[in-house]
């Protein structure tokens, strides 16, 4: 399919919070537009909990007054934050003698399934867009909302309006989907504990769902995973600087290097806290354990992570706000499983690991120098895991981060 010429943009709600911040949203549309590109910017609620638009702040306003609502009603609610979002920089432009239309996420042409607070995007209909944009208009879409096939208003979950920028972006055939944030980009280990971690110039679809899914919270996996299947680039930016940032695109887009190839076994270190390793052997007694216990799990609503499976019994991860229910799951069974909560999950990321021999050898060299126990381990075509505790993660990060030098 041709490219359209159509740039969208995505900004969170800490790029919309302030009027200061507003002015720096400002500055990258008119520079987009400077370029002659047809642009749709796509906007989540105005900052955090707290603040008096945000998602979260509106939700509390209801338990302070004493009311439930039901599901339905919680995401008529919680579409109002982008609805004032949209409105509020339409205006801005406006009043700039820009021309602009807010959209909200059905008037864009969002049809989702009625899993109201966390609804899945059955297709994209962008006939209005593309009209307004034919217009010459700058269309501002209100993120993390469509329309359910009965009419009712739906929100997307966690990452919505990323999602509905990459999905908006698909549906369009863009040349590209910014999304801006806080950070400039991508970067290979959380900074607030990596103090020299360095930004990355090109991470592949892949690397980025993988560090996502891990802990590193700059884009919604949910939304890298419909960019990938679309095959449309993007970007993750800083609303506050004018650097490129980090472009997500696939393996053979990139042109890093001289040759025109990244060659790097390890594209970053990311970490998920705060879980609970359960172990359940084999007990006499009780036949096809393994199945048992998953079922359970599943039964009573418990996500788990970090599986192994032997023939000798099961160990598994599960949050730490889980784990008191799901140990009392597993002795309504009769079975005694060990509980070591307060572990951390810390992952090493990156395309060039399978295949590569001595990976796991330097991990654990890097680990045991700092005498960091290693509690659990497994590995994928991109990514190798470690469990370690709570207390040795940061310099669990730390040492990987150094052993694979990704600060250079």
């Amino acid at each position: 399919m041709q490219k359209q010429n159509i740039l969208v943009q995505k900004f969170g709600g800490t790029s919309l919070s302030t009027p200061e911040a507003r002015e720096h949203v400002l500055r990258h549309i008119r520079r987009e537009l400077a370029r002659q590109v047809k642009l749709v910017v796509v906007v989540s609620a105005m900052g955090r909990s707290g603040d008096p638009y945000a998602t979260d702040t509106l939700l509390e306003s209801t338990v302070l007054n004493g009311s439930i609502p039901s599901a339905r009603e919680r995401d008529l609610l919680m579409g109002c934050g982008e609805i004032i979002s949209a409105v509020t920089l339409s205006g801005m432009l406006s009043s700039e003698g820009i021309p602009a239309v807010a959209l909200t996420g059905a008037q864009a042409g969002f049809i989702t399934d009625d899993n109201f607070g966390n609804a899945r995007i059955l297709a994209v209909r962008p006939e209005r867009v593309l009209r307004e944009l034919e217009a010459g208009k700058v269309v501002i879409v209100t993120g993390f909302q469509g329309q359910s096939e009965l009419g009712d208003m739906t929100t997307l979950g966690r990452g919505g309006s990323d999602t509905s920028a990459t999905a908006l972006g698909a549906a369009l055939h863009a040349d590209m989907v910014d999304i801006y944030t806080d950070v400039n980009g991508i970067l290979t280990a959380d900074p607030r504990i990596v103090e020299d971690a360095k930004p990355l110039t090109y991470v592949s679809y892949t690397e980025i769902c993988n560090m996502a899914h891990q802990g590193a919270k700059v884009i919604h996996p949910r939304a890298v995973e419909i960019a990938m299947q679309a095959q449309v680039p993007v970007r993750v930016r800083s609303t506050f600087a004018e650097g490129e940032g980090t472009l997500v695109t696939q393996p053979e887009q990139f042109v890093d290097s001289p040759g025109g190839v990244v060659d790097r076994f390890v594209t970053g270190i990311t970490y998920v806290n705060n879980v609970t390793q359960i172990t359940v052997g084999q007990q006499e007694g009780i036949d096809q354990l393994q199945l048992k216990v998953f079922q359970a799990m599943a039964e009573n609503k418990i996500s788990v992570d970090f599986i192994n499976v032997t023939p000798y019994g099961a160990v598994y991860t599960v949050f730490d706000n889980e784990a008191q229910r799901a140990e009392a799951v597993l002795e309504e069974m009769n079975l005694r499983p060990s509980i070591l909560s307060g572990c951390a999950k810390v992952s090493v990321v990156g395309g060039g690991i399978n295949g590569v021999p001595g990976i796991m050898a330097r991990i654990v060299a890097a680990l045991s120098e700092q005498n960091i126990s290693i509690l659990q381990s497994a590995d994928s075509n991109t990514t190798i895991w470690v469990l370690v505790k709570k207390e040795d993660m940061v310099q669990a990060v730390r040492a990987l981060h150094n052993q694979f030098q990704l600060h250079v």
